[in-house]
């Protein structure tokens, strides 16, 4: 294929006219389920962080307010993104498609390219708190996290722009709603780093950082306390929970972003079923985020159990101390 062309991405919902019906009855419905559960899962989570974070006047922190941003990109991805995927799918009206497809295009850039730079400033603010505990209060401050905030914001909705700009209007023509369509793989390629490839990059490169400072800080430990029970524990605490968070992250979106950027180059050898498997893997990272950001802290945990069970609504407790 040239670089003239017109290269499509491989996240197309086809219409297959030779399927039987029933099969694709059963489909749609088996994607109802699952999409529906999922969109709710997602806008469960990340509401109860929402609303802890602004009802609790004791999260109100530089970090959580980064936490907020995360919750709110992800929260739209539920709101937003999967109904619409769920909609295009099962829809049997064309001249809706390309009207939600352009909507969707962009609302899906832009949000979960906005949920991985956020990923990406709270390993930030994890770095300063962890490896210079002793600047983290003159470094980390809420202006610089509104900075933070905005600077994630804005290369998504960026990049949102750029991708989805240079998409031509052939989805309307062949029936088919086509996520990315470019008329030069350099796009897509420099699209999927800059969405994914870097923010992982920086993550990486801090979390590591991050493990190698917890290790030192555990050897004083047994320096001082002569306790090796000490320091295994400390040393599994840190391991295990900056697995956890570069693992959920890395496992949920390196799949879709490896297969974008190396489709172009690979003469578009990756199944299109195989691409949007790994899509909807990625949108389920805005489910897990709330699990893995916020359901560690005992403090979100108690603000959790607080709203759910109702306890908000029948006296103020803003004020609580949660920790």
């Amino acid at each position: 294929m040239n670089s003239s062309d017109v290269v499509e991405d491989q996240l197309l919902f086809n219409e297959s006219a030779n399927a039987p019906d029933l099969t694709a009855v059963t489909i749609s419905y088996l994607l109802c389920i699952f999409g529906g559960s999922l969109s709710v899962l997602i806008m469960f989570g990340n509401l109860l962080v929402i609303i802890s974070i602004i009802y609790f006047k004791q999260l109100h922190t530089p970090t959580n307010f980064l936490m907020l941003s995360l919750a709110v990109a992800d929260l739209l991805v539920g709101v937003l993104v999967v109904p619409f995927s769920i909609i295009i799918v099962v829809s049997s009206y064309w001249r809706f498609h390309y009207v939600l497809c352009k909507v969707r295009g962009s609302l899906d850039v832009t949000l979960c390219n906005s949920s991985i730079w956020n990923l990406c400033c709270i390993s930030v603010d994890r770095y300063y708190a962890v490896c210079q505990p002793l600047r983290y209060r003159t470094r980390i401050t809420v202006r610089v996290i509104g900075i933070m905030i905005l600077v994630s914001w804005t290369i998504a909705t960026l990049n949102a722009v750029i991708l989805t700009a240079q998409a031509p209007d052939e989805g309307l023509k062949i029936k088919k709603c086509v996520l990315f369509q470019h008329k030069a793989q350099s796009t897509m390629i420099v699209g999927s780093f800059f969405a994914f490839g870097f923010p992982a990059i920086i993550m990486s490169s801090i979390y590591l950082k991050i493990l190698t400072v917890a290790h030192k800080q555990a050897r004083s430990i047994q320096s001082m306390a002569k306790s090796g029970a000490t320091v295994s524990k400390t040393e599994r605490k840190a391991t295990k929970t900056l697995s956890i968070v570069m693992g959920i992250f890395l496992l949920s979106w390196t799949p879709f972003f490896l297969s974008i950027g190396f489709n172009p180059l690979s003469n578009y050898a990756i199944p299109v079923n195989a691409i949007q498997s790994f899509k909807w893997l990625g949108w389920s990272n805005s489910m897990l985020n709330p699990f893995v950001y916020a359901f560690f802290y005992s403090w979100f945990r108690s603000a959790f159990r607080m709203i759910i069970t109702g306890k908000i609504f029948k006296d103020d407790f803003s004020n609580s101390k949660l920790f």
